[in-house]
C-alpha cells in the first residue's frame, strides 16, 4: 500500500497562503495537493492566469507535489448562492458560466500536469423535472468533454449528496447516457460512500475501480453528510486503503475537510499520521 499517494485539499487550509501550504504539505510528507479554484488561493477568473499557472507548476515541481484540480468553491461564480450556477440550471446562459469555468479548469489542470479535474452536477432547480435536469447535464458534459479530449485531461465527476447526480448509480447513468467516454471518470468520496451508498466503502472502491480518477477521503457517519476528521466517524479505513491499493489506483487520495480550516495545519499532520498507520 505504499503506492498510495496522499494529498490534502486546499479548501481545508483557507487561512494559509498557497505558497505556505505547499511548503507545509511537502514538509509533512504529503505526495500532493488537491487545489480548489477559488479567490483565496488560485482565482481562475483573475488576470494573469497563464503566468500564475506557470509559477504554480514550478512551485509544485520544486517541492515534488502532484496535483488535482477541484471546482467545488462555494461562492466563486455567485457571491450569494452556494455552488451556483450549476450544470443543471434552467437558464442556458447560467449553465454556460459553469461550463466555461470547467473548461478553464481543464486548461489549468493540463498546464499543471494534474491527473484530473473534479466537478459535480448541482442541485436540481425548483420547477424542473429530473428528466429536464439530466438532459441539461448531458448537454453540459458534452461540451466540457470536448475540452478534456483536446487537453488529454480527464474529468472526475463527484456524486454529491443532494445533487441531481447524488450517488454512484447516478454516475453510471451519466456515463452510459454519454456513451462511456474515456475522458469521463469518477471522483469517489469515501465519506459519501459511508453516508448513503448501500455497500460498504471498500466495496464501493472495488466496484468503481475502472472509473476512478480522483479520491477524496474523510470520516463520516451513516446518514449524516458531515465531513469529519479521522476517528470521529464510523469508517474502518484499513479495508478502504487496501481496496484502493489492490485496484491499482495511482491518483491522489485527498483529505477533504473544508469546514476545519481553523485547525488546518494540525489536522493535516494528524490526518497523514492516521492514514499511514491505517495502511500498515
Amino acid at each position: 500500500m505504499s503506492s498510495l499517494r496522499l494529498a490534502y485539499g486546499t479548501n481545508g487550509l483557507t487561512d494559509l497562503r498557497l505558497g505556505d501550504l505547499v511548503v507545509m504539505l511537502s514538509d509533512l510528507g504529503y505526495d500532493g495537493v488537491a487545489l480548489t479554484l477559488d479567490h483565496m488561493h488560485f482565482d481562475p477568473l483573475a488576470p494573469g492566469l497563464a503566468f500564475r499557472t506557470r509559477q504554480l507548476a514550478d512551485t509544485l515541481d520544486r517541492y515534488g507535489l502532484g496535483v488535482t484540480v477541484e471546482t467545488g468553491a462555494r461562492y466563486l461564480l455567485d457571491p450569494r448562492r452556494k455552488h451556483h450556477p450549476t450544470l443543471v440550471e434552467a437558464d442556458p446562459l447560467a449553465r454556460a458560466t459553469r461550463v466555461a469555468l470547467l473548461e478553464t479548469a481543464v486548461q489549468i489542470a493540463s498546464d499543471l500536469g494534474a491527473h484530473a479535474v473534479h466537478c459535480f452536477s448541482g442541485v436540481l432547480p425548483e420547477g424542473s423535472t429530473e428528466e429536464e435536469g439530466w438532459k441539461r447535464l448531458r448537454h453540459s458534459f458534452e461540451q466540457i468533454l470536448e475540452s478534456a479530449r483536446r487537453r488529454g485531461t480527464p474529468l472526475a465527476v463527484e456524486p454529491e449528496p443532494g445533487h441531481l447526480l447524488g450517488d454512484l448509480a447516478g454516475f453510471h447513468r451519466l456515463r452510459e447516457e454519454l456513451g462511456d467516454p474515456a475522458e469521463l471518470g469518477l471522483t469517489l468520496d469515501i465519506g459519501h460512500c459511508q453516508c448513503l451508498e448501500p455497500l460498504a466503502p471498500e466495496v464501493c472502491v472495488e466496484q468503481s475501480a475502472p472509473w476512478l480518477r480522483h479520491v477524496q477521503i474523510e470520516d463520516m457517519r451513516r446518514g449524516v453528510h458531515e465531513h469529519l476528521p479521522f476517528g470521529q466517524g464510523e469508517i474502518d479505513f484499513s479495508p478502504v486503503l487496501t481496496a484502493l491499493a489492490d485496484a491499482g489506483y495511482r491518483g491522489l487520495v485527498s483529505v477533504e475537510l473544508p469546514r476545519d480550516s481553523h485547525a488546518g495545519p494540525a489536522l493535516a499532520e494528524q490526518s497523514l499520521h492516521f492514514l499511514k498507520a491505517a495502511q500498515r
